[in-house]
């Protein structure tokens, strides 16, 4: 892995906010106030799929994505947490969590598409942030 040559994607960096560091990625929030939805940018060079990571990279990600989604259910008690590497816009890899509920605009269908995003207010983000790294830190 060599991070002096890894650049976050222009629409990932606009379209969220630095989080917190793991091991192998990067975690943003997403700035959609709409879910609880965070991503994880594996810091690599030039990789767009799960496999361009070597063996122990994928593991690291995995490991990565699962403490990311019990951050979300342990804060946000979700009906459903959706995990996905989708990469038809934005080619970059990363992996979406999302905590989902039946009352959140898109359930049950997937969130992208069905209601335009909803940023945070600042006072809402820095909330979120702090609740969220405060939980990392338990």
């Amino acid at each position: 892995m060599n991070p002096a040559h890894f650049v976050l994607d222009e629409r990932l960096a606009a379209e969220s906010q630095p989080l917190c560091r793991f091991e192998l990625s990067d975690v943003r929030l997403m700035n959609d106030a709409n879910y609880p939805w965070l991503i994880l940018v594996p810091r690599i060079a030039g990789v767009r799929e799960l496999i361009d990571l070597d063996a122990g990279q994928r593991r690291r990600l995995g490991d990565e994505t699962d403490r990311a989604a019990r951050l979300l259910r342990d804060a946000f008690r979700p009906r459903k947490l959706n995990v996905a590497a989708l990469g038809n816009v934005v080619a970059q890899l990363h992996v979406h969590v999302i905590a989902r509920f039946e009352d959140d605009p898109a359930w049950p269908a997937p969130v992208w598409g069905r209601v335009e995003a909803r940023p945070y207010s600042p006072e809402a983000l820095i909330e979120r942030i702090d609740l969220l790294q405060g939980l990392l830190h338990t």
